[in-house]
């Protein structure tokens, strides 16, 4: 039985045959009625409603560009369909409530993979404080340095009835196929 290879000889990912995976990371804050409503709020206001969410782990594939577009994106695939994200966001009805939410990264300069982190909080420092070990901690745990962290911050406070601050990557929007998924027996 062979063992696993070490971290350190595992060649760079080969990018040149595909074109560069390009992930906005956006931001949106939300009132509402309801804590439910505040989020849909902040969906829009980040740019990224009417599409159904579906979460990601923090893992960022060879090839990546991330981005921070300044004036918003345009929120891709049409209305329903799935929208693959990594999410942090964090929702309250408690008046004069602080929430604060991010998203934190480093990359491999060289090969664009790297891994993201999201956390929520009740204030920027908070999360940036969170951001920064957890990211320092993923890279220790596999013995990799991608250098300097790279974060988005989001923060507000509840004035009523409800709140919402959120801040995503965009990673891929996809449609549904319409047929069942594949069955795997076991």
């Amino acid at each position: 039985m062979t063992g696993p290879t070490p971290r350190d000889t595992v060649a760079p990912a080969r990018t040149e045959s595909r074109p560069a995976l390009r992930i906005p990371v956006v931001s949106g804050v939300g009132t509402g009625p309801t804590e439910l409503a505040a989020f849909d709020a902040a969906l829009v206001a980040a740019g990224i409603a009417d599409r159904n969410l579906i979460r990601l782990s923090s893992v960022i594939p060879p090839g990546t560009v991330i981005e921070r577009p300044a004036d918003g994106i345009e929120v891709p695939g049409e209305w329903g369909d799935r929208l693959y994200v990594v999410i942090a966001e964090s929702r309250t009805s408690q008046l004069h409530d602080r929430l604060a939410a991010g998203i934190g990264w480093v990359q491999e300069a060289t090969t664009g993979r790297g891994l993201f982190v999201e956390h929520e909080g009740h204030s920027r420092d908070e999360v940036e404080t969170h951001i920064h070990d957890s990211l320092h901690a993923l890279m220790r745990v596999r013995d990799i340095d991608f250098g300097a962290s790279q974060m988005l911050l989001a923060d507000t406070v509840c004035n009523g009835p409800a709140a919402c601050v959120l801040v995503a990557a965009v990673v891929e929007a996809a449609p549904w196929t319409g047929r069942a998924p594949d069955v795997i027996e076991l």
